[in-house]
Parts: C-alpha cells; structure tokens; sequence
C-alpha cells in the first residue's frame, strides 16, 4: 500500500504540482510581496499657494517617502471625487493665505485628509507627517523668520482620518470578508460541477441532451447566483447589526456590483473544472486560485505596500476589485461613476473566463 501510494501520487501530476507548488507560492507572497507599511502612496495636492514655504512644506511631506503626490485638485469636490474613486488615498490641502498667515504668525492650518478604510495602510503616513512638520520650514525661515522656526511649528498640520475616524479594524475587514467568503464558496461549488458529472457517470446523459456548451454553463451557473444572494444579505445583515458596519452608500449600487463579482467568480469555477480530470484537483485548482487572491486583493495586507509587480497580478484577480467596491460603497458612499474602472475590470474578467469555460468544455466533449 506504501509503494501503491507513491506510484499514484506520481501518475496524479496536478496533485504533484500542488505539492510543491502551493508552499513555494506561499513562501514567495510572503517574503517578496507582504508589507505593513506601505510607501508611495497616491496623493492630491489642493493648493492655493505657490509661495516657497508651501512649496517647501510639501516637499518635506515628499521627502518622508510615503506620498506620492500624482493629481492636483481643482477644488475641494474634486478632491473628494478623487478619494471617493480610489484615484488618491491622501489629499494635502493648503490655504490661499498659507503663507501670509504663517509670516504673521498665526498658526494658519494645512488639512492632511486620509481614506481610513484601511486604517494600517494610513497609519505610517500619517505618522511620518506629523513627524515631518517639525522641520518642514527651517531652510525657510531664516532672518526675520529666524524666531517662527522654533518649536511648536508656526502652523497646524490638522489630519482628518475619513470614513473611519477611529480607526476601526472591522470596519476594514467585514466588508472584506463579504469578497473572501463569495470567492471561497463560489469557486468550490463550480469547481465541482463538470468533474462530478464525470464521476458520477452522468456526463453521457448530459451530452444527450439538446444543448449548447453555452447552455450549460449557464444552468450550472445561474443557480449558485442566487445562493451567493442569499450569502451576501445574510453578511451583511449581520455586519450591520451585530458588528455595526454602516452602509452608507446605496444597495442599489452594491447589489447588482455584487451580483457581477459573483459571476466572475463562478465563471472561473466553471473554467477550473473543465481543467481538473476529478474533484480532488478540482479542489485543489480552486485553492491555488483562492490563496493568491487573498494575499495580493488588499484583504490581509495594504494593497498598496506591495511591490509593482505584486500588485500587477492582484488587479488581474476579480477580489482587489471588489474590495474596493464593497468598501467604497459601504463605508465612503461611492456610487456607480465612482467604481467604473472596478466594474468594467470585473466585467472583463467574467467575459475572458467564460470564454475559456466554453471553449474547454467543448474539448472535453470531443
């Protein structure tokens, strides 16, 4: 029986190929791409003062490392638009004044606005923001400003942490777990469906029948949307009321948003198990699929604090996509012009994956 097992395990390759597979992609996320305190982040400056102390205070802010100025706000609505569609996790605003108040010597205020969806993605830049103004102006205030550089600074670095104030963790991970749990449960249930009519010896029978591959796939997916409807109401009546996650934005937005991540979801299933020869590679496909999009989505870790080519392969994986439409919606308010570039991403995948589920179960009918 020893040897019997090792002689199958050798003819069963996708089982091999897991074996050594999963642990080295594990080894890799986690030495190369994990990171808790991510830099480079994207930021908007709203700036009415082109002065050389503003100019001054933002390269100080610059310097830390951990901003990434890449859009300049017309106005405070667009800087808002920017936060609300992901485009910018930071905006640095400055005063018209900033500069006359400041030689008055009157404290005037710079407004540091954060996205706190992701309270430990904000956490270090925040810290080093506060930590920069101290010496932000000190090239600068030389002569008769000579006394404004001492400590305190002369003016007021004000953060206002949007969307969670308090820095809530579960107000950052229930929302996640909505994606997570629909992936899980989605991708298994689909992985399933082609290789145990396989199994089962009811292929045949399926084959007989007048339909299309086109059909089919449809049938076998159309049933699992409306038990992934049931999955989301069923999360997020509870986060809502036991955990107190607010929705602030609209159902009519995150619902049909939901339904399409579903779709995607279930269409990659479909694909995995037109590929597995039975249910254990099945299984096994969808884990090595699921385990990638946990770690590269922004669900553990800040999206962001990974490196570039990390975060390549987590915008192809349909969960970054609706992390940030699931928080958006819930925590922020974002509607449908918002989350475009998300929905259309989504939408993509689900017709790439279906076209690869329709043109593989065709070569297992032949």
């Amino acid at each position: 029986m020893f040897v019997k097992e090792f002689i199958q395990l050798r003819r069963d390759r996708p089982t091999l190929g897991m074996i050594v597979g999963i642990p080295l992609l594990q080894l890799l996320l986690f030495g190369y791409a994990i990171n808790t305190d991510p830099k480079h982040l994207r930021t908007a400056l709203l700036s009415s003062d082109d002065s050389p102390i503003a100019r001054a205070l933002v390269g100080a802010l610059r310097a830390t490392d951990y901003f990434d100025i890449r859009y300049f706000a017309q106005g405070e609505a667009d800087a808002d638009k920017l936060i609300l569609s992901n485009k910018a996790q930071f905006v640095i605003q400055i005063p018209p004044d900033f500069s006359r108040r400041l030689v008055r010597g009157e404290r005037p205020s710079v407004l540091l606005v954060a996205d706190a969806t992701d309270p430990t993605a904000t956490a270090g830049a925040v810290a080093a923001a506060l930590g920069a103004v101290t010496q932000a102006l000190d090239r600068e205030l030389t002569g008769p400003l000579a006394t404004l550089a001492q400590n305190p600074p002369p003016f007021d670095l004000q953060v206002q942490r949007r969307y969670n104030p308090a820095g809530e963790t579960r107000r950052n991970i229930v929302p996640g777990l909505i994606g997570t749990i629909l992936t899980m449960t989605m991708l298994i249930y689909t992985a399933l469906s082609v290789t145990r009519e396989i199994e089962r010896g009811t292929m045949e029978a399926l084959l007989a029948m007048p339909v299309k591959p086109v059909e089919i796939m449809l049938g076998k997916i159309t049933p699992y949307v409306l038990v992934g409807a049931v999955q989301m109401a069923t999360i997020l009546i509870v986060s809502s009321f036991l955990f107190r996650v607010p929705i602030v934005g609209s159902l009519f937005v995150l619902v049909p948003l939901t339904l399409l991540f579903i779709i995607a979801n279930l269409s990659m299933g479909y694909t995995l198990s037109t590929i597995a020869a039975n249910q254990l590679q099945a299984i096994q496909m969808t884990f090595f699929f699921f385990l990638p999009s946990m770690l590269l989505s922004g669900f553990l870790f800040p999206f962001y604090g990974m490196p570039r080519w990390a975060q390549v392969l987590g915008e192809v994986l349909p969960l970054t996509h609706y992390l940030r439409i699931v928080r958006s919606v819930m925590l922020k308010g974002s509607g449908f012009a918002d989350l475009a570039a998300d929905a259309g991403a989504l939408a993509v995948f689900t017709l790439v994956a279906m076209s690869i589920a329709v043109m593989r179960f065709r070569q297992t009918l032949d």
